[in-house]
């Protein structure tokens, strides 16, 4: 830790104080007349200070000190700056567990690697790559929604993402039924969305089917609504036509092909409506590209500032110089009573 002043040029002040100390020395004393001053002569002339002079100088040294505000540096801080505020909604039907072949994989090399659980299924993946678009973003004020047969609000947008990371990773596949309603995610964020400060309000919405629950709203009304209150919907449509399920059969489980029910069209027309895009991921390598394009379009221009804090020591030279002038003037006080 290193000592500084925030006012170092009242320093000079101190140089005031040898005229001050001069005038002091040289300034004529009390005198007495006398008859004879013979009885004085051998007395050797010596100008000192005296205990009240000595106080006030060094009260004032000490408070030209305070004065000039030294203190110690405690660290930097950073101040949160107003960021985005992001819902992520995110599929948790059935379907979700279904696994999808890299592009650039053997079949054969694909089912080696699912027997030996290093192929993650779809909601597995996602998550995963969402933790990791949290992480970067600690600005930002993120809510997380699950939705199936209905949507249900997790975690209001917050940026306590310690909390929002742990929900997530607890998520899991039928939690809310096996169906995809796509309407109801959409409603639910613009209800978190719709009175925020935030000067960009964001929805990405992931999901690996068609909409096939009927709502009092269709997913385009309820778009529309999110475009009303200036809410910008991002779709990330995943999975792809290589997908695998893992079925329970006589023979014990097997691998399954699955077909690709993922209606891309409404979703680039959800996105569209609002400003937004979409996003295809059809396997672990484009979801991870899919958040790091996701990652990179939602970014404010604001950085956090950062500040200094300090701890102030003005307050101890200005509380030693009220003690010293005090117990100076106590002193020339009591040299100059007699007792009778």
């Amino acid at each position: 830790m290193t000592l500084q002043f925030q006012s170092p040029w009242l320093l000079l002040l101190l140089l005031l104080l040898i005229p001050l100390a001069l005038l002091m020395h040289f300034m004529p004393r009390p005198s007495v007349t006398a008859a004879s001053v013979k009885a004085f002569r051998t007395t050797k002339k010596r100008r000192r200070f005296t205990l009240l002079q000595w106080a006030v100088l060094l009260s004032l040294a000490l408070t030209v000190i305070a004065l000039s505000r030294p203190r110690i540096p405690r660290g930097d801080r950073t101040i949160r700056a107003k960021g985005v505020d992001i819902v992520l909604a995110l599929d948790m039907s059935g379907s979700m567990d279904i696994f999808d072949r890299p592009r650039d994989m053997s079949e054969t090399e694909f089912i080696r690697r699912l027997q030996q659980n290093q192929i993650s299924g779809r909601l597995d993946t996602a998550k995963k790559e969402i933790a990791e678009f949290i992480s970067k973003r600690p600005n930002d004020r993120i809510g997380l929604i699950g939705f199936a047969d209905l949507a249900y609000s997790f975690i209001p947008p917050t940026l306590d993402h310690a909390l929002l990371l742990e929900r997530l990773k607890n998520l899991r596949t039928g939690e809310l039924g096996n169906a995809t309603g796509i309407a109801s995610p959409i409603g639910t964020a613009v209800r978190r969305l719709k009175d925020s400060d935030s000067p960009r309000r964001v929805l990405v919405l992931f999901t690996d089917g068609a909409n096939n629950v009927d709502n009092r709203v269709t997913p385009q009304e309820a778009a529309q609504i999110a475009k009303d209150h200036r809410i910008i919907i991002h779709t990330v449509g995943i999975g792809s036509d290589r997908a695998y399920a893992v079925v329970d059969t006589m023979f014990g489980r097997q691998l399954a092909r699955q077909e690709h029910s993922l209606d891309e069209n409404l979703l680039r027309s959800l996105a569209a409506a609002t400003g937004g895009s979409y996003f295809p991921a059809a396997d672990a390598g484009g979801m991870q590209q899919v958040m790091t394009e996701i990652d990179a379009l939602e970014r404010t221009s604001r950085e956090s500032p950062r500040y200094t804090s300090y701890r102030e020591l003005a307050p101890y030279p200005a509380l030693a110089a009220a003690i010293i002038l005090l117990l100076g003037m106590a002193t020339e006080f009591a040299g100059k009573v007699h007792l009778p």
